[in-house]
């Protein structure tokens, strides 16, 4: 896998395809330093587009609409793994794609993402590949329960994936396997999620952000605390596993990282994500480098330098009508960075934008957002 990042400085036109919050928090730290930006999403004043000085109202896949966009921009990126690999490869001649194919071929499915993981010795759980009922019940004997059966591409916040505890579960899921290709994965009996975000710049440095413990509510990210209240080796450690993998993947843009903290302060590897993430949004108000600025820079072939926080930070996803009550309340609320997607309809569990605080103590910080269950 190789990739050489060439310097495209600002005023050129940054493309991305995808235009929800993560492709608008992009397009707005590429525009503060100049560049102009494009956005390919199906949704007409998409977030990302609303920032942004052009859209193509298109699907993802849209061979002749991802053209255009090759074609009215300088260097080409995505605010999510789910891009039709295919489609990107035809335009390459077109526009520079500093990342590599090969990254989104490996994370945007769990089986070879599993599988490159255990091939560089980083730690993950146990897992088997699951095509037949056969198979899920081979994997369940030799794995054994718990377990999630998940599927290998597509799905998010808990879409597409279920759980097998017991004989039942196992012939109930076999009847849903259909044609497509699933991972069965060991369930473990973590104490904490955490996350961290890497990126890699032109002289190819690997560059760590802070580790983030992140607290979920039915799937979705709800609490992100930074830095994570763990030790100091667990810290060095996920800082230690994030470079390794941002230089077997010779990395361009910005990767997160999920991990699960086992009770013996052991991380094993949940996921990738080759892009910028939700953990990662505290980094706009609590670093000196955003990880959406540490995305353009890299994409861009910019030096970046060490990433340091001054200060503890706490970040609340606002989802459904919490944003309504977010709007409300924010009068009241000086110290709230308050970030609204603008996204066109309120849904239940859909993330419509974020609060970040920081300060000096977690327990006040947490204080500060805890309306919002």
């Amino acid at each position: 896998m190789t990739n050489s990042i060439k310097t495209i400085l600002p005023p050129a036109t940054i493309g991305i395809l995808g235009g929800g919050q993560l492709g608008q928090m992009m397009a707005l730290a590429a525009k503060s330093m100049g560049y102009k930006v494009g956005i390919l999403d199906p949704t007409k004043d998409a977030p990302a587009a609303q920032v942004s000085d052009f859209q193509i109202v298109a699907d993802y896949d849209d061979q002749a609409a991802l053209q255009e966009l090759a074609q009215r921009a300088d260097v080409l990126t995505y605010e999510f793994e789910n891009v039709d690999q295919a489609a990107l490869a035809k335009v390459t001649n077109l526009v520079d794609v500093p990342q590599a194919i090969d990254e989104l071929t490996i994370t945007s499915h769990r089986l070879h993402e599993k599988n490159f993981l255990k091939e560089h010795h980083i730690p993950v759980t146990n897992f088997a590949a699951v095509n037949t009922a056969a198979d899920l019940k081979r994997a369940v004997s030799e794995i054994g329960f718990p377990g999630i059966l998940k599927t290998c591409e597509g799905g998010y916040d808990g879409h597409d994936q279920i759980d097998i505890n017991n004989q039942s579960d196992v012939e109930k899921a076999a009847g849903e396997l259909n044609d497509r290709e699933w991972i069965f994965e060991q369930k473990q009996p973590f104490v904490k999620e955490v996350s961290i975000m890497v990126t890699r710049d032109v002289t190819g440095k690997k560059i760590p952000f802070p580790l983030s413990e992140n607290i979920h509510q039915h799937h979705i990210l709800h609490t992100s605390i930074v830095p994570a209240r763990v030790s100091t080796t667990v810290h060095e450690q996920a800082s230690q596993i994030a470079t390794k993998i941002a230089d077997r993947l010779e990395l361009v843009g910005v990767l997160g990282i999920e991990f699960f903290l086992m009770e013996d302060g052991t991380l094993l590897v949940n996921e990738l994500a080759p892009r910028p993430h939700n953990s990662g949004h505290y980094s706009i108000e609590a670093c000196n480098i955003s990880q959406f600025e540490a995305h353009i820079r890299s994409i861009c072939g910019l030096a970046i330098p060490t990433i340091e926080q001054d200060h503890p930070a706490v970040m609340v996803n606002l989802l459904g009508d919490n944003l309504t009550v977010a709007r409300q309340a924010l009068p009241t609320h000086p110290e709230w960075h308050f970030h609204d997607y603008g996204k066109a309809e309120i849904r239940p569990g859909r993330k419509m934008g974020h609060v970040t605080v920081v300060g000096d103590s977690i327990a006040k910080l947490l204080e500060q957002v805890n309306q919002f269950k």
